[in-house]
């Protein structure tokens, strides 16, 4: 899970990917999706699955479970 460190708004993100350096690296390179765009992200939550259904499954999850999202961000340091 990323949080924009760009915004006033607790703004987060969640995505799937193989590569985070690299999936970061383009967030903040407005190469990522349209969403991040134009904001700078910080990695505050990271999960590693053994399987691609696992970690989307996961990320279905996770991104419609806003007072989860909310928790992680807040006890982000």
């Amino acid at each position: 899970m990323l949080k924009c460190i760009s915004s006033a708004k607790k703004r987060t993100y969640v995505g799937y990917t193989k590569n985070l350096k690299n999936r970061l690296k383009n967030h903040n390179s407005n190469k990522g999706a349209k969403y991040t765009k134009g904001n700078k992200w910080i990695i505050i939550y990271k999960k590693k699955f053994l399987s691609k259904e696992k970690a989307m499954s996961y990320e279905y999850i996770l991104k419609h479970d806003r007072k989860k999202r909310l928790l992680i961000y807040n006890n982000y340091k």
